[in-house]
């Protein structure tokens, strides 16, 4: 767990498209503090750590994603 993800106390939310079965697995938290960061993580492997995007690039990147 990263230090950004113990200060602010992450709440970290499973995708709809996760099942039980083992497959590919994120899990997205979005930060209250004052940069406003959205992280992203295996939901597999939480000890790696999480990516961090600003809110316009993870709108894009969902945006780009839903084609």
């Amino acid at each position: 767990m990263s230090v950004m993800e113990k200060q602010f106390n992450l709440q970290w939310h499973k995708s709809t498209y996760s099942d039980g079965s083992g497959g590919d697995c994120v899990e997205v938290a979005a930060c209250g503090c004052a940069e406003s960061v959205v992280h992203v993580r295996d939901s597999k492997d939480t000890a790696r750590g999480s990516l961090a995007f600003t809110p316009t690039a993870w709108t894009a990147f969902l945006a780009h994603t839903a084609r």
